[in-house]
């Protein structure tokens, strides 16, 4: 366009092409109505019956003159509405108002240029408040729905569709934290979520994009950032960028984009930045600050210790099992980044010799080992030693493979120990959540399912037992004081085992799956119905009389190998039923 503005204006020169986002379009998806409340002081609330994301609409007769003022929320606290959990300063400012002036006669109104979250919706007016005449309108990046799963477990079941909606409320042309509050694109909540969205919908083209805005908010020096885009927080924020679990999203979401789609081209078009990415966590190995305290390892394995940089570590475990404190942050956390650093590393290494870029790979691995070393150092020292009950402090290490043969052994028993003080109910934060069911389904699958269908807080039943429509950023929720965002997708992440080892549905490769389901806990049925893109295929189970009935449907043009406890099967397509004794 011409420069405007009576002339004032002057064209600025832009090295960046304009180019379309290439991504899944924003659309209106769903429409819902709601219920008439009256609150307990005599206010009228708007209940929508699921928390969501997008716009109100009404349309309704008044006269000229006549006003309605709205506000969205997503809690009613002891029966009132509140927007307490969304004023992040607590200074009781409104958030997410509207204020509508009538005109004479029909007034049809939706909202623009906004997205709020919220199930409730305060009405202050002198109108007549029929429910009939009010909608709410879901926005989100409309990918299609790719799974569905159905057990006898309703618990289950609405947990699966919290995270589902959760997911949904935060697909705005990149995946965001909470639709209320920041609505910021944090990659750490992107890297652990990926592979239970990419169950959930088919996330190919959402994915590839904002792997590409990782790119472009990437650092001079190589690091990743903690959010993409670069938000309204960057700046007195930045400091917190290279955080571990957090940047590592640069490389950790193209890996696992190339192993669930197969499709390598996301691997070579983001090879010279996953690499840079790779050179900036080697310089961090081993270097230190002058006023850091000195750690006790070998001069060998110091070399590729990680002790500088701010980071965010666990971030979010159970107030119940660690009291947070916002100074945490302002210190290295020597263990997750240590831990990342060659998790992460190892992939890298991966990618590159999958690519023939084979001095890369040497290179990689080398500071892979190193970092394991130094790991396998630092957590035999008694201010970082294994023998804790914090879960996240066992999980990682196990999940990431850090921990020698006898180490393994003897950390496996100290997190069932760890469990069985907190009561079998889960006690990580955001990072290693995911990891956990995985682990202890390892150690015995029987462990797996009693932590899952714990029904008390902390856990993840106990959200929709509570009530909850979609995931909670904490484990308390409106169970406690100062409760934040009650639509957070992250710790609906525990879903990937749900699919993935529950059911047992693997992409293994081009037109190949690995069904290996886990049958066990109080379930006496489970299926899945997944379109993958060679085709839907199905995994189901059901127990009865002592027998299992295991029921798979290949799609055409593939092969799947199926395990079940008796032994394997190499499958064609079609549907198949096997009948096995407990």
């Amino acid at each position: 366009m011409e420069p405007g503005y009576g002339g004032k204006a002057r064209r600025a020169a832009h090295p960046v092409p304009r180019v379309a986002s290439d991504n899944v379009a924003m659309q209106e998806c769903e429409r819902l109505r709601p219920t008439l409340v009256r609150t307990p002081s005599g206010k009228t609330v708007l209940d929508f019956g699921q928390n969501i994301a997008g716009f109100l609409g009404f349309d309704l007769e008044a006269k000229s003159g006549d006003k309605l003022t709205l506000y969205m929320g997503e809690w009613l606290e002891r029966g009132e509405f509140t927007q307490r959990n969304i004023d992040p300063n607590k200074k009781g400012r409104p958030f997410q108002k509207i204020e509508y002036i009538c005109k004479e006669g029909r007034n049809r109104y939706k909202t623009r240029f906004a997205i709020f979250g919220f199930q409730y919706v305060l009405v202050e007016t002198d109108l007549a408040v029929r429910p009939e005449e009010f909608e709410t309108i879901v926005v989100w990046s409309k990918m299609e729905d790719a799974l569905e799963f159905h057990s006898d477990h309703a618990l289950l079941n609405q947990l699966v569709e919290c995270t589902r909606w959760s997911a949904r409320n935060n697909s705005a042309d990149v995946p965001t934290d909470c639709p209320t509050r920041e609505r910021v694109g944090w990659s750490g909540d992107a890297q652990i979520f990926y592979n239970t969205a990419a169950y959930l919908f088919d996330y190919a083209a959402f994915g590839r994009k904002y792997v590409r805005d990782l790119r472009d908010a990437q650092h001079g020096n190589g690091s990743y950032t903690q959010a993409a885009p670069r938000c309204a927080m960057a700046g007195y924020m930045d400091i917190l960028d290279s955080s571990a679990g957090w940047a590592d999203a640069g490389v950790l979401i193209p890996y696992r984009m190339w192993k669930r789609y197969g499709d390598e081209r996301i691997l070579r078009e983001h090879y010279e930045s996953m690499k840079h990415y790779g050179s900036f966590l080697i310089g961090k190995c081993g270097k230190k600050r002058w006023l850091d305290k000195k750690i006790n390892i070998s001069a060998k394995a110091a070399k590729y210790l990680v002790a500088t940089g701010l980071s965010y570590g666990e971030w979010l475990e159970p107030k119940e099992a660690v009291e947070f404190s916002f100074n945490d942050i302002a210190k290295p956390h020597v263990e997750e980044n240590t831990a990342y650093t060659a998790y992460v590393l190892k992939h890298l290494a991966e990618i590159a010799r999958y690519l023939g870029h084979e001095e890369d790979a040497k290179r990689f691995h080398k500071y892979e080992k190193g970092c394991t070393l130094a790991y396998r150092e630092l957590v035999a020292l008694p201010e970082f030693s294994l023998d804790t009950d914090r879960q996240a402090k066992l999980v990682r290490p196990l999940y990431m493979n850090l921990l020698d043969e006898k180490t393994r052994a003897w950390a496996k028993e100290r997190l069932v120990a760890a469990l069985d003080a907190f009561g079998w109910r889960v006690g990580t934060g955001f990072l290693s959540t995911p990891f956990l069911l995985f682990v202890l389904q390892e150690i015995d699958a029987e462990k797996a399912y009693r932590l899952l269908e714990n029904e008390r807080l902390p856990g993840w039943l106990a959200m929709p037992k509570n009530g909850a429509t979609t995931i909670w950023e904490n484990w308390e929720g409106t169970c406690e004081e100062n409760p934040v965002s009650l639509d957070h997708y992250s710790k609906g992440a525990v879903c990937e085992w749900i699919f993935s080892e529950l059911c047992g549905v693997h992409v293994a490769g081009e037109n190949r799956f690995l069904i290996k389901p886990c049958v066990g806990g109080s379930l006496g049925f489970a299926a899945l119905r997944y379109q993958s893109i060679y085709g839907e295929v199905y995994s189901g189970w059901r127990r009865e009389n002592g027998t299992c009935t295991y029921t798979v449907k290949v799609p055409a043009n593939t092969t799947a190998k199926l395990v079940l406890p008796d032994g394997e099967r190499e499958l064609r397509a079609g549907e198949h039923v096997f009948v096995i004794s407990e």
